[in-house]
């Protein structure tokens, strides 16, 4: 009897007597992303990459993400673009038109959500980013761009409420940005907010990207004897802004950051410098937060940090939510086809760790900004929508007398 026939015959006998063949698993469903892994503002995209794959382990190892009948496990595919927009833009048309991405995840920096957010438009597939805020990502009328973070146009707001009620309120201001699509959008919505609040702007100050030399800024804010001074800005601009203040004793009663202070790694590379300094964040690990896969957001913190040995950021949470919308949009849709997802992803409602998630008409969440504020060794969340929580430090004594 040849071998062939040997190995059929137990197939022959399930036909005979009626069992079938165990079922194929069902395959798994690709999301792609490409992330900064290494460049000027990796430390920052990190923080996708690592979110990413904790969700998407988390969600696996609870089953996966259920589409009609069948269950099916998510994969991850994520690129390094090396903080090159134009690299970035290859490597998704790669995921879509080649590796076949069933959806897509963001990268971080609103320019790079931008152009990347092109490509998904294009090829009609959805793409969940929680790492651009620009209003003009979201002002296109593109339909296949959803994101998580609140309106950069509003990253000052509950600031500018706090300065009208710090005792005494600023004399005098200063907006400093990044031209950059993020911080062009801050610096657009900060001025009339500004205006509003009866604030002098003493400077309205445009510096490059990844700019090192902020000498001739700071000593401006000396000379005109600026009160508080508003930055927007990536996180390597700001460490270098704080060190040169430092460096030319230029203390103002008050900085305020977009970015940096709710990042352990900023807070640790600044040591005692960054005290006094305030911030803004849209997430803090609360228990109150509660989720479907982690529990609740103090959990979650907890094991991010045991997995990759640092804490996590409203970065981390944004990237966590995205992939989540995924899931409950997938299982909302009964399908893994983009259009279905997309249609899905404009009406989803869940409650994650990052805080309630229903996208508006463009596209966009907004969950609001509470004031932070680095005191010694705890960061202090300072000013939220019913005012102050925690009284701030102010004003901001001389470097000298720290």
């Amino acid at each position: 009897m040849s071998r062939r026939l040997l190995f059929a015959l137990p197939v022959l006998a399930l036909a005979l007597y009626g069992a079938a063949p165990a079922a194929a698993p069902a395959p798994d469903v690709l999301l792609g992303a490409s992330v900064q892994l290494t460049g000027p503002v990796a430390n920052t995209g990190r923080y996708y990459r690592d979110a990413y794959q904790m969700a998407v382990d988390q969600i696996n190892a609870a089953g996966g993400v259920k589409i009609g009948d069948a269950t099916h496990k998510l994969a991850l595919k994520i690129y390094d673009n090396q903080s090159d927009v134009n690299l970035s833009v290859r490597q998704y048309t790669q995921l879509v038109t080649q590796d076949k991405a069933n959806l897509l995840l963001g990268p971080f920096a609103s320019n790079f959500a931008l152009a990347d957010s092109a490509v998904s438009e294009k090829y009609k597939v959805p793409m969940v980013q929680g790492g651009g805020a620009s209003d003009q990502i979201f002002s296109r009328k593109f339909k296949y761009i959803f994101g998580t973070l609140a309106p950069a146009s509003n990253y000052f707001g509950s600031t500018v409420e706090m300065l009208k009620a710090l005792k005494p309120a600023p004399a005098s201001v200063a907006l400093l940005y990044a031209d950059d699509a993020f911080d062009v959008s801050v610096a657009q919505g900060t001025r009339p907010l500004l205006k509003a609040a009866g604030l002098p702007v003493a400077m309205d100050e445009r510096y490059s990207t990844n700019a090192t030399d902020f000498n001739s800024l700071l000593s401006q804010i000396k000379s005109k004897n600026v009160d508080a001074v508003l930055v927007a800005g990536h996180e390597t601009e700001i460490l270098n802004f704080v060190r040169q203040a430092k460096s030319l004793a230029v203390a103002p009663k008050m900085y305020s950051f977009t970015v940096g202070v709710p990042s352990e790694d900023f807070r640790k590379a600044l040591g005692r410098d960054a005290d006094y300094a305030f911030g803004m964040t849209a997430w803090l690990p609360s228990a109150a937060l509660k989720d479907r896969w982690f529990g609740d957001a103090e959990q979650f913190a907890r094991a991010y940090k045991a997995k990759f040995g640092y804490d996590p950021d409203y970065h981390a949470a944004s990237g966590v939510a995205d992939v989540e919308a995924l899931v409950y949009a997938m299982e909302s849709a009964g399908s893994a086809k983009p259009q279905q997802v997309r249609d899905a992803l404009a009406k989803i409602k869940f409650d994650s760790l990052y805080g309630p998630v229903a996208f508006n008409a463009q596209g966009q969440i907004d969950l609001p900004q509470v004031v932070i504020q680095v005191q010694g060794d705890q960061l202090a969340e300072i000013y939220g929508a019913k005012g102050f929580i925690t009284q701030p430090k102010y004003p901001m004594p001389a470097w000298n007398a720290r």
